[in-house]
Protein backbone atom coordinates (compact mmCIF):
# COMPACT_ATOMS: atom_id res chain seq x y z
CA UNK A 1 0.00 0.00 0.00
CA UNK A 2 1.26 3.51 -0.52
CA UNK A 3 2.26 5.61 2.05
CA UNK A 4 -1.04 7.67 1.81
CA UNK A 5 -4.22 7.95 -0.66
CA UNK A 6 -3.02 8.45 -4.77
CA UNK A 7 -5.70 10.66 -5.46
CA UNK A 8 -6.48 11.51 -9.41
CA UNK A 9 -8.78 15.14 -9.42
CA UNK A 10 -9.41 14.92 -13.30
CA UNK A 11 -9.55 11.93 -15.82
CA UNK A 12 -11.68 10.10 -17.66
CA UNK A 13 -10.56 6.30 -17.31
CA UNK A 14 -11.78 3.75 -19.63
CA UNK A 15 -13.56 6.60 -21.87
CA UNK A 16 -16.22 6.73 -19.11
CA UNK A 17 -17.90 8.91 -20.92
CA UNK A 18 -19.01 6.37 -23.52
CA UNK A 19 -20.46 3.99 -21.07
CA UNK A 20 -23.76 3.36 -21.30
CA UNK A 21 -24.36 4.51 -25.18
CA UNK A 22 -26.14 2.68 -27.46
CA UNK A 23 -24.42 -0.17 -29.60
CA UNK A 24 -24.94 1.57 -32.74
CA UNK A 25 -23.81 5.15 -31.56
CA UNK A 26 -21.42 6.60 -34.52
CA UNK A 27 -19.09 7.93 -31.64
CA UNK A 28 -18.22 4.30 -30.64
CA UNK A 29 -16.41 3.75 -34.68
CA UNK A 30 -14.39 7.16 -33.61
CA UNK A 31 -13.58 6.65 -30.16
CA UNK A 32 -14.06 2.74 -29.23
CA UNK A 33 -16.59 1.18 -26.57
CA UNK A 34 -15.69 2.51 -22.97
CA UNK A 35 -13.69 -0.02 -20.60
CA UNK A 36 -14.41 2.03 -17.31
CA UNK A 37 -14.68 -0.99 -15.69
CA UNK A 38 -11.40 -2.65 -16.21
CA UNK A 39 -9.65 1.05 -16.55
CA UNK A 40 -11.09 1.06 -12.39
CA UNK A 41 -9.37 -2.32 -11.55
CA UNK A 42 -5.73 -1.50 -13.37
CA UNK A 43 -6.77 1.59 -11.01
CA UNK A 44 -7.11 -0.29 -8.12
CA UNK A 45 -3.75 -2.65 -9.18
CA UNK A 46 -1.79 0.56 -8.89
CA UNK A 47 -3.00 1.11 -5.16
CA UNK A 48 -5.30 4.36 -6.19
CA UNK A 49 -7.52 5.66 -3.38
CA UNK A 50 -9.55 7.87 -5.46
CA UNK A 51 -9.92 8.38 -9.10
CA UNK A 52 -12.19 11.06 -11.58
CA UNK A 53 -14.39 9.57 -13.60
CA UNK A 54 -15.28 12.47 -15.86
CA UNK A 55 -18.77 13.13 -17.45
CA UNK A 56 -17.94 15.90 -20.88
CA UNK A 57 -21.03 17.65 -21.13
CA UNK A 58 -20.24 19.17 -24.47
CA UNK A 59 -19.46 15.94 -25.75
CA UNK A 60 -22.11 15.82 -28.96
CA UNK A 61 -20.96 18.56 -30.57
CA UNK A 62 -16.96 18.79 -30.21
CA UNK A 63 -15.36 19.07 -33.36
CA UNK A 64 -11.84 18.44 -33.61
CA UNK A 65 -9.78 21.03 -35.54
CA UNK A 66 -6.63 22.06 -36.48
CA UNK A 67 -5.78 24.14 -33.38
CA UNK A 68 -7.52 21.70 -31.10
CA UNK A 69 -11.03 21.52 -30.17
CA UNK A 70 -14.22 23.27 -30.87
CA UNK A 71 -17.60 23.45 -30.83
CA UNK A 72 -19.31 22.23 -34.42
CA UNK A 73 -23.25 22.46 -33.83
CA UNK A 74 -24.95 23.78 -31.12
CA UNK A 75 -27.17 21.39 -29.19
CA UNK A 76 -30.82 20.51 -30.42
CA UNK A 77 -33.52 21.70 -26.96
CA UNK A 78 -32.58 19.05 -24.21
CA UNK A 79 -29.64 17.15 -26.15
CA UNK A 80 -26.88 18.50 -23.26
CA UNK A 81 -28.83 17.41 -20.63
CA UNK A 82 -30.04 14.28 -22.11
CA UNK A 83 -26.56 12.97 -22.71
CA UNK A 84 -24.98 14.80 -19.46
CA UNK A 85 -27.56 12.44 -17.66
CA UNK A 86 -26.52 9.19 -19.45
CA UNK A 87 -22.93 9.86 -18.70
CA UNK A 88 -23.62 10.19 -15.00
CA UNK A 89 -26.00 7.34 -14.62
CA UNK A 90 -23.66 5.09 -16.66
CA UNK A 91 -20.70 6.46 -14.08
CA UNK A 92 -22.94 5.32 -11.39
CA UNK A 93 -23.18 2.20 -12.86
CA UNK A 94 -20.02 1.42 -13.47
CA UNK A 95 -18.65 2.02 -9.97
CA UNK A 96 -21.40 -0.18 -8.77
CA UNK A 97 -20.30 -3.41 -11.15
CA UNK A 98 -16.37 -2.86 -10.63
CA UNK A 99 -17.22 -1.88 -6.62
CA UNK A 100 -16.19 1.17 -6.26
CA UNK A 101 -17.16 3.21 -3.69
CA UNK A 102 -18.66 6.65 -4.42
CA UNK A 103 -16.53 9.15 -3.06
CA UNK A 104 -18.55 11.70 -1.39
CA UNK A 105 -16.16 13.11 1.08
CA UNK A 106 -12.73 12.66 1.87
CA UNK A 107 -13.27 9.97 4.37
CA UNK A 108 -14.56 8.18 1.74
CA UNK A 109 -10.81 8.36 0.27
CA UNK A 110 -9.16 7.81 3.63
CA UNK A 111 -11.56 4.46 3.64
CA UNK A 112 -10.97 3.44 0.20
CA UNK A 113 -7.10 3.57 0.79
CA UNK A 114 -7.02 2.26 4.12
CA UNK A 115 -9.78 -1.07 2.21
CA UNK A 116 -7.35 -1.45 -0.64
CA UNK A 117 -9.89 -0.03 -2.68
CA UNK A 118 -10.11 2.77 -5.67
CA UNK A 119 -12.82 4.90 -5.11
CA UNK A 120 -14.72 6.97 -7.89
CA UNK A 121 -14.59 11.10 -7.51
CA UNK A 122 -17.50 11.67 -10.05
CA UNK A 123 -16.87 14.94 -11.91
CA UNK A 124 -18.41 16.70 -14.60
CA UNK A 125 -16.00 18.42 -17.34
CA UNK A 126 -18.04 21.31 -18.24
CA UNK A 127 -21.64 23.05 -16.96
CA UNK A 128 -23.53 22.78 -20.66
CA UNK A 129 -26.21 20.28 -19.37
CA UNK A 130 -27.26 22.86 -16.50
CA UNK A 131 -28.21 25.71 -19.02
CA UNK A 132 -30.09 23.24 -21.10
CA UNK A 133 -33.51 24.27 -19.99
CA UNK A 134 -36.07 26.40 -18.72
CA UNK A 135 -34.48 29.16 -16.68
CA UNK A 136 -36.71 28.21 -13.95
CA UNK A 137 -35.45 24.73 -13.39
CA UNK A 138 -31.52 25.03 -14.33
CA UNK A 139 -29.53 25.31 -11.49
CA UNK A 140 -31.84 21.87 -10.11
CA UNK A 141 -29.63 20.27 -12.11
CA UNK A 142 -26.98 21.05 -10.28
CA UNK A 143 -28.93 19.77 -7.13
CA UNK A 144 -29.74 16.70 -9.10
CA UNK A 145 -25.80 16.18 -10.34
CA UNK A 146 -24.76 16.58 -6.82
CA UNK A 147 -27.06 13.96 -5.39
CA UNK A 148 -26.57 11.25 -7.93
CA UNK A 149 -22.34 11.42 -6.51
CA UNK A 150 -20.66 14.42 -8.50
CA UNK A 151 -18.64 16.66 -6.28
CA UNK A 152 -17.16 18.58 -8.75
CA UNK A 153 -18.54 20.68 -12.09
CA UNK A 154 -16.03 22.21 -14.76
CA UNK A 155 -17.40 25.86 -15.51
CA UNK A 156 -16.48 25.80 -19.38
CA UNK A 157 -15.14 22.88 -21.76
CA UNK A 158 -14.88 23.79 -25.21
CA UNK A 159 -18.07 25.14 -25.99
CA UNK A 160 -18.77 28.51 -25.18
CA UNK A 161 -21.95 28.45 -22.80
CA UNK A 162 -23.75 30.91 -20.22
CA UNK A 163 -21.42 31.07 -17.22
CA UNK A 164 -17.59 32.34 -18.43
CA UNK A 165 -15.23 32.31 -20.82
CA UNK A 166 -12.82 29.91 -22.36
CA UNK A 167 -9.24 29.83 -22.52
CA UNK A 168 -9.62 28.58 -26.58
CA UNK A 169 -12.13 30.88 -27.61
CA UNK A 170 -12.58 34.69 -28.02
CA UNK A 171 -14.73 36.02 -24.62
CA UNK A 172 -18.44 36.39 -24.51
CA UNK A 173 -19.14 37.67 -20.49
CA UNK A 174 -15.58 39.27 -20.01
CA UNK A 175 -15.19 37.25 -17.05
CA UNK A 176 -17.41 34.97 -15.13
CA UNK A 177 -21.53 35.61 -15.85
CA UNK A 178 -24.32 37.15 -13.82
CA UNK A 179 -25.48 33.38 -14.24
CA UNK A 180 -21.91 31.73 -13.77
CA UNK A 181 -22.14 33.47 -10.19
CA UNK A 182 -25.01 32.30 -9.41
CA UNK A 183 -23.44 28.62 -10.40
CA UNK A 184 -21.02 29.41 -8.08
CA UNK A 185 -23.09 30.07 -5.35
CA UNK A 186 -25.02 27.42 -5.59
CA UNK A 187 -22.19 24.83 -5.69
CA UNK A 188 -20.43 26.68 -2.64
CA UNK A 189 -24.28 25.73 -0.90
CA UNK A 190 -23.92 21.98 -2.20
CA UNK A 191 -20.66 21.56 -0.94
CA UNK A 192 -19.14 20.82 -4.53
CA UNK A 193 -15.41 22.06 -6.09
CA UNK A 194 -15.55 24.55 -8.38
CA UNK A 195 -13.26 23.58 -11.52
CA UNK A 196 -11.80 26.47 -13.47
CA UNK A 197 -9.99 24.05 -16.12
CA UNK A 198 -10.48 25.33 -19.65
CA UNK A 199 -11.24 28.42 -17.94
CA UNK A 200 -9.77 32.08 -19.33
CA UNK A 201 -7.59 34.38 -16.72
CA UNK A 202 -10.81 36.58 -15.94
CA UNK A 203 -13.21 33.82 -15.56
CA UNK A 204 -10.88 32.44 -12.95
CA UNK A 205 -10.28 35.19 -11.57
CA UNK A 206 -14.01 35.89 -10.92
CA UNK A 207 -14.91 32.77 -9.96
CA UNK A 208 -12.33 33.09 -6.99
CA UNK A 209 -13.74 36.31 -5.98
CA UNK A 210 -17.01 34.96 -5.88
CA UNK A 211 -16.92 31.36 -4.28
CA UNK A 212 -16.50 30.94 -0.78
CA UNK A 213 -14.40 28.24 -0.90
CA UNK A 214 -10.74 27.07 -2.33
CA UNK A 215 -11.09 26.20 -6.16
CA UNK A 216 -9.02 24.27 -8.26
CA UNK A 217 -7.41 24.10 -11.99
CA UNK A 218 -8.20 20.44 -12.17
CA UNK A 219 -5.69 20.03 -15.12
CA UNK A 220 -3.51 22.34 -16.66
CA UNK A 221 0.37 23.02 -16.19
CA UNK A 222 2.62 26.90 -16.81
CA UNK A 223 3.14 28.23 -19.74
CA UNK A 224 7.14 29.02 -20.67
CA UNK A 225 9.08 29.93 -23.38
CA UNK A 226 8.56 26.42 -25.02
CA UNK A 227 4.92 25.96 -24.44
CA UNK A 228 2.34 28.97 -24.67
CA UNK A 229 -0.09 26.81 -26.05
CA UNK A 230 -3.92 28.24 -24.97
CA UNK A 231 -4.60 25.56 -22.55
CA UNK A 232 -1.76 26.26 -20.21
CA UNK A 233 -2.00 28.84 -17.90
CA UNK A 234 0.48 32.18 -16.73
CA UNK A 235 2.61 32.09 -13.38
CA UNK A 236 -0.25 34.60 -12.81
CA UNK A 237 -3.42 33.08 -13.75
CA UNK A 238 -2.13 29.76 -11.41
CA UNK A 239 -1.56 32.35 -8.40
CA UNK A 240 -5.28 33.35 -8.55
CA UNK A 241 -6.27 30.07 -7.91
CA UNK A 242 -3.26 29.25 -4.91
CA UNK A 243 -3.15 32.20 -3.70
CA UNK A 244 -6.72 31.59 -2.11
CA UNK A 245 -6.05 28.52 -1.02
CA UNK A 246 -6.56 26.34 -3.93
CA UNK A 247 -5.50 23.47 -5.94
CA UNK A 248 -3.63 22.94 -9.14
CA UNK A 249 -3.52 19.22 -11.05
CA UNK A 250 -0.93 19.20 -12.98
CA UNK A 251 -0.89 18.03 -16.42
CA UNK A 252 0.79 14.85 -17.90
CA UNK A 253 -0.06 16.38 -21.69
CA UNK A 254 2.10 16.64 -24.78
CA UNK A 255 0.99 20.09 -24.88
CA UNK A 256 4.04 20.84 -22.17
CA UNK A 257 5.78 17.72 -21.70
CA UNK A 258 7.26 15.21 -24.13
CA UNK A 259 8.71 12.25 -22.06
CA UNK A 260 7.51 11.49 -17.94
CA UNK A 261 10.88 12.65 -17.06
CA UNK A 262 9.61 16.17 -18.36
CA UNK A 263 6.14 16.13 -17.03
CA UNK A 264 8.44 15.50 -12.99
CA UNK A 265 10.47 18.15 -14.07
CA UNK A 266 7.22 20.22 -14.61
CA UNK A 267 5.49 19.56 -11.40
CA UNK A 268 8.81 20.27 -9.69
CA UNK A 269 8.56 24.23 -11.64
CA UNK A 270 5.39 24.20 -10.54
CA UNK A 271 5.77 23.10 -6.70
CA UNK A 272 8.53 26.19 -7.13
CA UNK A 273 5.98 28.85 -7.92
CA UNK A 274 2.67 28.29 -5.93
CA UNK A 275 4.15 25.77 -3.11
CA UNK A 276 3.81 22.39 -2.68
CA UNK A 277 0.61 22.23 -0.15
CA UNK A 278 -1.24 23.86 -4.31
CA UNK A 279 -0.37 21.31 -6.70
CA UNK A 280 -2.03 17.78 -7.28
CA UNK A 281 -1.96 15.18 -10.16
CA UNK A 282 -5.48 16.06 -13.17
CA UNK A 283 -4.11 13.07 -15.48
CA UNK A 284 -6.80 13.87 -17.97
CA UNK A 285 -6.19 10.01 -18.59
CA UNK A 286 -8.00 8.40 -22.16
CA UNK A 287 -8.67 11.54 -23.20
CA UNK A 288 -5.62 13.42 -22.69
CA UNK A 289 -3.18 14.92 -26.31
CA UNK A 290 0.05 13.18 -26.40
CA UNK A 291 -0.08 11.64 -22.90
CA UNK A 292 3.03 10.85 -21.02
CA UNK A 293 1.21 8.84 -18.39
CA UNK A 294 -1.09 6.11 -19.37
CA UNK A 295 -1.44 3.67 -16.68
CA UNK A 296 -1.81 4.40 -12.74
CA UNK A 297 1.10 2.35 -12.52
CA UNK A 298 3.53 5.25 -13.63
CA UNK A 299 2.14 6.63 -10.10
CA UNK A 300 5.31 5.05 -8.92
CA UNK A 301 7.43 6.47 -11.08
CA UNK A 302 6.32 10.13 -10.44
CA UNK A 303 6.77 9.06 -6.98
CA UNK A 304 10.75 7.92 -7.85
CA UNK A 305 11.25 10.76 -10.21
CA UNK A 306 10.42 12.99 -7.38
CA UNK A 307 12.56 11.49 -4.96
CA UNK A 308 15.19 11.43 -7.68
CA UNK A 309 14.62 15.43 -8.09
CA UNK A 310 15.37 15.82 -3.69
CA UNK A 311 11.34 16.19 -2.96
CA UNK A 312 10.86 14.02 0.72
CA UNK A 313 8.63 12.13 0.87
CA UNK A 314 5.83 14.30 2.79
CA UNK A 315 5.57 16.62 -0.09
CA UNK A 316 4.89 14.17 -2.66
CA UNK A 317 2.51 12.33 -0.57
CA UNK A 318 0.60 15.87 -0.54
CA UNK A 319 1.13 15.75 -4.48
CA UNK A 320 0.39 12.33 -5.56
CA UNK A 321 -3.16 12.79 -2.90
CA UNK A 322 -3.02 14.66 0.22
CA UNK A 323 -4.02 18.06 -1.38
CA UNK A 324 -6.44 16.41 -3.26
CA UNK A 325 -7.87 14.99 0.17
CA UNK A 326 -7.58 18.16 2.09
CA UNK A 327 -9.53 19.99 -0.55
CA UNK A 328 -12.33 17.52 -0.74
CA UNK A 329 -12.45 17.58 2.98
CA UNK A 330 -12.63 21.73 3.11
CA UNK A 331 -15.42 21.68 0.10
CA UNK A 332 -17.15 18.79 0.31
CA UNK A 333 -16.99 17.50 3.52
Amino acid sequence: MSRAPRVDVHAHPGRCFLAGIDADDPLLAVLGADDAVGALQRASDADMAAVSLATVADLRVLRAGTSGFTAGRSFAPGEAAADHRRQLDAIIDTARRAGSPIIECADDIVRAHAAGHTGVFVTCEGADFVEDGPDRDEFARVADAHAAGARSITLVHYRQNRYGDLQTEPPLHRGLSAGGRTLVATMNELGMIVDLAHASLETTADAVDVSRHPVMISHTHLAGPNSDHPRLVTDDHARVVTDAGGLIGAWPSGVASATLDDFIDEIIRLVELVGVEHVAIGTDLDANFRPVLTDYGQFDDLDAGLTARGMGAHDIDRVLGTNAVDLVRTVCG
